[in-house]
């Protein structure tokens, strides 16, 4: 018909092409993995800062302590400032035979700060106590941890807050766990006793040292002939090769025994930090500087001190003592005195103070 037009044909929609599947690298998808895994860190450790508290403590001085006799030095009791989010702890190493606390630590964690101060009491310090026995390591024996604990505060002036007493099964365990410790023994060690079935045969210098040995370097005092190292070397000793030990145990290479450490601690630490304080705690561990944030003494004194006809008591040298809680434990803004402390003089031994080595 005239006029009349054709539809035009419908015309082909060209063919989609199918776009080929890029294969992810598995190098990219470890890396997205270790991203999120790393955000999850993150968040959970924003989570406890945000959601555990600090602990609170008490902002009382220490107990004062009873004059039994002896030229003591009295307390002032006088209210005081805490430093803000400033502990204190004690760390007692018990004994197999739990009659008496073989190392006695004392340590303030400055959180804000980031800083940590050990001191080391010695064994046989004098303290000033109505028993016969008044070295300060016979207080477990007289009334377990909490004896120790208010004993090492009236001595030195200072709220104790926390407790951790560690078997020393747990101190074996804890360092076979991370694979031994490389430490720097610091003299010959010989020593055999029968009776005990101990034998101690270590030469001075690096040594690695699994849990059993490193318990032994820690208890050595003197070999069978009777040379050895004061009690002041040997609390230093204690003090470094914990030190070593905690090193490892913070590494990254120890996250993965996490599960093995809680076990331990359950079955051979008693303490007074509840749970939620040790989850506070050890997220402020996280930013400490071992290597910068933590400094380490031992109280100085006469080692070779004699009371009421016995010997070989530590008398600490009160000024130089006060002065190292002022600088290492102190958890209060105001400096401590001499009439804060409570240490036992004995005239002819510890009452003379000589000039410390620089």
């Amino acid at each position: 018909m005239a006029g009349r037009r054709e539809a035009p044909a419908p015309q082909r929609r060209p063919a989609l092409r199918k776009k080929k599947k890029k294969k992810r690298s598995p190098l990219r998808t470890l890396y997205r993995g270790v991203v999120v895994l790393a955000a999850v860190i993150v968040g959970l450790y924003i989570a406890f800062q945000v959601l555990v508290p600090a602990p609170a403590v008490a902002e009382d001085d220490p107990p004062a302590p009873t004059d039994t006799g002896g030229t003591v030095t009295q307390p002032v009791a006088t209210h005081t400032q805490r430093r803000e989010r400033c502990y204190t702890f004690l760390l007692i190493g018990v004994d197999k035979t739990g009659a008496n606390s073989d190392t006695i630590m004392v340590a303030t964690y400055d959180t804000v700060q980031q800083k940590v101060g050990v001191v080391s009491i010695p064994r046989d310090t004098l303290v000033d106590v109505e028993r016969r026995v008044k070295k300060i390591n016979a207080a477990y024996g007289a009334g377990g941890v909490e004896q120790v604990k208010d004993e090492a505060s009236r001595l030195l002036g200072i709220p104790i807050d926390y407790y951790i007493s560690i078997d020393v099964r747990a101190f074996v365990a804890i360092v076979d766990e991370v694979g031994g410790v490389d430490f720097n023994v610091p003299v010959d060690m010989h020593y055999i006793d029968p009776t005990d079935n101990l034998v101690i045969d270590f030469r001075s210098g690096m040594q690695h040292l699994n849990g059993t040995d490193a318990l032994k370097v820690v208890r050595f005092r003197k070999n069978n002939a009777g040379v050895g190292y004061s009690d002041l070397g040997r609390a230093e000793t204690q003090r470094n090769l914990v030190m070593a030990v905690a090193k490892k145990v913070l590494s990254l290479g120890s996250v993965p025994k996490i599960s093995a450490f809680i076990d331990i601690f359950a079955q051979y630490v008693k303490t007074n930090l509840s749970v939620q304080d040790m989850v506070w705690f050890a997220t402020q561990a996280l930013q400490l500087d071992t290597n910068t944030g933590v400094s380490m003494t031992t109280l100085p004194g006469n080692s070779d001190t004699h009371y009421l006809n016995n010997r070989y008591y530590h008398g600490l040298y009160p000024n130089q003592t006060l002065a190292i809680v002022n600088q290492t434990l102190n958890p209060y803004v105001e400096a401590r005195t001499l009439d804060d402390m409570h240490i036992l003089v004995v005239p002819g031994y510890n009452d003379t103070e000589p000039t410390p080595a620089s």
